[in-house]
């Protein structure tokens, strides 16, 4: 039996790139006495709880989760790991979402933390743990491994004390850090500490007065004038976003994170912090951020996105985790139209994996989506395939298109091939919501009515047994035999005739899988529209 970790120190698959930095990061550690040989390799995500998570926080942790795999095939268990999801549940409410109920109840708590804000859904004590609550849910249904941590419960536990104190003793230095980086109004105001306001409650944004490293005390100005002087322990403050990056890392020993390209001009500034506390900055890796339909930043704020649930309406999961594992450093659109090709796309991958030599598939991405472990799923017809026959049949359950795929490929159901029914719905849902509102028939030039009529002859003549190639063969000689110096022109008029649509899947599968009967009958009635 192949050892994959050998095969792993030259696996090319970008998992295995930085999985082979972390290991290098993880023995120069032990070799210098940085760390203990036994201790856990710290993966993290980070999640702002201020919305709900999003399809950027199923990419973070799916990506994650994959070099996290990686990691612990190519060092073959040598050391334990640790995925560990903090949420910024101390953060402040800026503004309240739009979502919430009764919004103006939640008024009187803005500025104040997130695990302060009263829950306007019910469920919880909080607004954050709402949400931090939300966040589990999401994960959970995606079967993750990970460790949840709430930014609050580490300050005030006490977890993140030790570094709290340090950076009092290196103030200073911490400030020397942040200052260059802001405007000259912002300059004379900052503090990487933000104290909460015994008075009011509130995250304050105000300059220290004075800072005790020697106490682990910083003093400022209340919100009602009196000057106050507040531990930096023990949740009394918690610490500006930049140097709190920072000083997280240190305090959990953060060995590995990933996070989107708008972070990648604060990175030096993260890791400068984490120094500064005497720790070694994690290995980071820096992502490309999605596109919208029109080529622009995907935003929370402007929804001019995709969630994961719409995903989920029209495909399954395995195929967002492989759109996730694609080129993460290269700006991909993300929009419903990727959705078919997604699909396909992880049908082939998991189709190939069935055969291949282990080097290729620690190459292919379904190995990295399933953990080593692919389903020996198959679908003997394509998503795109499906879409097409959905147009034709006009199914009002998967049910009716079971007819067509049985005669397709014999033998098949919905018992043998789960993943193949799950498909069918998702098709149909996809039809109705994208394919159907954009078609638009056109009739045939004369030239283009002569080779269907043609064509739809040769199909009811057709004595062979039918299958995608002979029939994609004859469709050939058909589009040859009357003209067509290009036959791409002959089959996007086949489409834009008998399917509405300007392109499609293989001609010959098509008609295999509806049937060569059903496909004359569907040639004559769009002839004799």
């Amino acid at each position: 039996m192949t050892d994959l970790s050998v095969l792993a120190q030259t696996a090319k698959a970008w998992p295995f790139e930085l999985a082979r930095a972390l290991e290098k990061r993880v023995a120069e550690q032990v070799k210098a006495g940085e760390r203990k040989a036994d201790a856990p390799v710290i993966f993290e995500t980070g999640y702002g709880p201020s919305g709900l998570p999003h399809i950027g926080t199923f990419g973070e942790v799916v990506r994650t989760t994959m070099v996290r795999h990686a990691f612990e095939v190519l060092t073959a268990g040598k050391y334990a790991t640790r995925l560990i999801c903090v949420s910024d549940d101390m953060d402040g409410m800026r503004k309240i979402p739009d979502t919430v109920p009764n919004p103006k109840a939640l008024e009187p708590y803005l500025q104040q933390p997130l695990t302060v804000v009263p829950d306007p859904f019910g469920t919880h004590d909080s607004y954050g743990r709402h949400m931090n609550a939300r966040l589990c849910a999401f994960l959970d249904q995606f079967g993750f491994k990970y460790e949840f941590l709430s930014a609050t419960d580490c300050y005030k536990s006490g977890r993140f004390d030790a570094m709290l104190l340090r950076a009092a003793e290196k103030y200073d230095d911490i400030m020397g850090v942040m200052l260059p980086t802001l405007g000259e109004e912002r300059r004379a105001t900052y503090s990487p500490f933000l104290p909460i306001s015994p008075s009011t409650g509130r995250v304050l944004y105000v300059p220290m007065k004075k800072v005790d490293a020697a106490k682990g005390e910083v003093t400022f100005t209340d919100e009602d004038g009196a000057d106050v002087t507040l531990p930096v322990t023990g949740g009394a403050v918690k610490m500006q976003w930049k140097p709190d990056f920072g000083m997280r890392w240190a305090a959990l020993g953060v060995d590995f994170e990933m996070f989107g390209k708008d972070h990648q001009a604060n990175a030096p500034i993260y890791s400068r912090i984490a120094k500064i506390l005497g720790a070694r900055p994690p290995e980071q890796y820096v992502y490309e951020l999605f596109l919208d339909d029109k080529g622009e930043k995907i935003s929370k704020t402007k929804g001019n996105g995709i969630s994961v649930e719409q995903w989920l309406t029209y495909a399954p999961d395995e195929s967002l985790s492989l759109f996730q594992f694609q080129k993460p450093r290269v700006a991909k659109k993300l929009y419903f139209d990727v959705i078919p090709k997604a699909v396909d796309e992880y049908l082939t991958f998991l189709e190939k994996f069935q055969t291949e030599e282990p080097a290729a598939r620690l190459e292919n991405p379904v190995w990295h989506i399933h953990l080593g472990n692919p389903p020996q799923w198959s679908s003997p017809v394509s998503f795109a395939l499906l879409l097409n026959l959905v147009a034709v049949a006009n199914p009002e359950d998967r049910s009716q298109l079971w007819g067509f795929i049985q005669r397709y490929a014999p033998g098949t159901t919905p018992e043998t091939h789960p993943l193949l029914d799950s498909l069918a719905g998702y098709a149909m849902a996809y039809y109705r919501d994208f394919v159907l509102p954009t078609k638009s028939y056109r009739a045939p030039d004369e030239k283009e009515r002569a080779a269907m009529a043609d064509l739809s002859a040769r199909l009811k003549a057709f004595d062979e047994s039918p299958n995608p190639d002979n029939l994609q063969s004859m469709t050939f000689s058909v589009g040859t035999d009357h003209g067509f110096e290009n036959l791409r022109d002959w089959f996007k008029a086949l489409y834009e005739v008998l399917l509405g649509q300007s392109q499609g899947p293989r001609f010959g599968s098509f008609a295999a899988l509806y049937g060569q009967t059903e496909t004359a009958a569907l040639i004559d009635q769009a002839l004799a529209r």
